[in-house]
């Protein structure tokens, strides 16, 4: 090898280190993809469907913020994988559920039963307003179009 770069004078002593192309076509792989402190603003950030969920859950929380702010009664927003059913189960899986309590009321969200019967994102959102708006409208005593926004 060195007869044939003998002409270089040695400026040359083998392949640069690091990555300086796209091998194969499939973009760059490694650190410098991965979402950081360290990588540029324009990489896409992977999440998970669970991040997903909670970043829509927390969009539409924040559309009824002013309604959380003029009830009395405090309602939690928890979101959950599957709901505990007994093995004798043999009604349709629901997709949230209210549970009352001394403290106050507590909004239980099913993300997996919700993602799994939604074919596209519009059809889960719409799917997640519908339940949240409902079983809140349980937990005000009102009408759920009373707390709509989106109307």
């Amino acid at each position: 090898m060195k007869d044939r770069m003998g002409h270089l004078g040695g400026a040359v002593s083998g392949p640069r280190p690091g990555r300086m192309r796209s091998r194969r076509g499939r973009g760059h792989r490694g650190p410098i993809a991965l979402p950081g402190p360290l990588s540029a603003s324009s990489v896409p950030v992977h999440r998970t469907p669970r991040e997903r969920f909670d970043l829509l859950v927390a969009s539409i929380l924040a559309a009824l913020d002013k309604h959380f702010a003029a009830e009395p009664e405090a309602v939690d927003v928890v979101v959950e994988d599957v709901p505990l059913l007994p093995e004798s189960w043999d009604q349709p899986i629901p997709h949230g559920a209210l549970v009352r309590s001394g403290a106050g009321s507590r909004v239980l969200l099913y993300r997996l039963p919700m993602t799994q019967r939604c074919g596209t994102p519009e059809d889960l959102e719409d799917l997640v307003w519908a339940v949240l708006l409902q079983h809140l409208a349980q937990a005000w005593d009102v009408s759920p179009d009373d707390i709509d926004p989106r109307r």
